[in-house]
């Protein structure tokens, strides 16, 4: 019996399986597919990920590097409002080569990492939790069990909802696509004119650009989308759709099966972001929680909303000013732009001494 199976092996799940093993624990780690694929997530991030990945991996993963972004409530035939830092505030980086990485760091550390393992149940027993998964490789049904289970398995989670626990607040629909046209730019374009979050176009260097957008179920996605190319004037390849959760519920913990990421709505409510946000609770997991201890899932429950329940809670306030009307944003982002001394994965730091200094200044 495993002390943890980790269901799903993105970023969060990666991450876990690679503290827990490096802990001594016996970790089995189960991906549905190949890790990485299918692609549902940008690739811009703050510059914090390089501390989650080894040293030698910055120079195949990064892309560009980017100072700022430009704000519109239109199009962009339409003037912008620039928020900006003298250094670098975020990377662009190989979004799949970034899953493989940190799944390579967890084989490295001792887990037994297993794509073509698709979830089909989740037992929580007295003793136990017995997982079975079709093997995609073989065209069989394999039953493992283990003390805890951690569902790492995204937005629409498989063992979120088989725990029997909460749906996130709300889910949003994303899309996005990639030119090959080659942008150094080192500003981000971020339009607010999708209901109730935004569109954005992001240069990737030599990688190309991307497009995308995010809006709530039912609103017209595809014909939104094709507007903001059609203002780019350009044709997108590699279509990438799916779900952003938004709002954690109050629970992501039963006896003895735990949620981390997308899989518990541990996301940026701003940008639909969850990268940072769900390793970082993943090493609250791996720090907090012991398999012999079901107890020790309340510790992991307190200590990552410890973490990032502050956050989350200003960054809902922050998405509040997407729905404003456009004459109160177009004011308000004129009187915040310039340079900026903020986190972009923490609302907290606009109180930051950094960042009041630029607004008095």
């Amino acid at each position: 019996m495993y002390d943890f199976i980790v269901v799903g092996v993105g970023p969060a799940g990666a991450r876990f399986a690679r503290r827990a093993a490096e802990s001594g624990y016996d970790v089995l780690a189960l991906e549905k597919g190949e890790i990485g694929t299918p692609l549902a997530c940008s690739g811009h991030v703050s510059t914090d990920i390089w501390s989650y990945v080894p040293e030698d991996a910055k120079e195949t993963l990064f892309q560009n590097r980017i100072y700022g972004a430009n704000f519109y409530t239109g199009g962009p035939d339409t003037e912008p409002n620039l928020f900006y830092k003298t250094e670098e505030i975020s990377n662009v980086i190989d979004r799949v080569g970034l899953d493989n990485t940190l799944a390579a760091c967890a084989r490295n550390a001792g887990a037994d990492v297993r794509e073509g393992h698709t979830v089909t149940a989740v037992d929580e027993r007295g003793d136990r939790v017995v997982v079975t998964a079709r093997v995609a490789e073989t065209e069989s049904v394999q039953t493992f069990s283990a003390k805890m289970v951690a569902g790492c398995d995204g937005p629409i989670s498989k063992v979120r909802r088989t725990a029997g626990l909460d749906e996130p607040d709300e889910t949003l629909h994303g899309v996005l696509a990639f030119t090959d046209e080659a942008d150094a730019g080192n500003h981000v374009d971020v339009h607010l004119t999708v209901p109730r979050f935004f569109a954005w176009r992001i240069p990737r260097g030599d990688a190309g650009v991307e497009y995308g957008l995010a809006a709530p179920p039912g609103a017209e996605i595809n014909e939104m989308f094709d507007m903001l190319t059609d203002q780019y004037a350009v044709e997108t390849e590699h279509f990438c759709s799916g779900a952003i959760p938004i709002g954690p519920p109050d629970r992501v913990t039963t006896d003895r099966i735990f949620l981390i990421g997308d899989a518990a709505a541990q996301t940026k409510p701003f940008t639909g972001g969850g990268i940072l946000y769900g390793m970082t609770a993943a090493d609250c997991a791996a720090r907090h929680i012991q398999p012999d201890r079901p107890a020790s899932l309340s510790i992991y429950e307190d200590a990552w909303r410890r973490e990032l329940a502050t956050e989350i809670r200003l960054g809902k306030l922050i998405r509040s000013a997407y729905s404003l009307p456009v004459p109160v944003q177009t004011a308000g982002l004129k009187a915040l732009s310039g340079e900026i001394g903020v986190h972009m994965d923490k609302p907290t730091s606009f109180f930051s001494p950094a960042h009041l200094r630029r607004l008095f200044s």
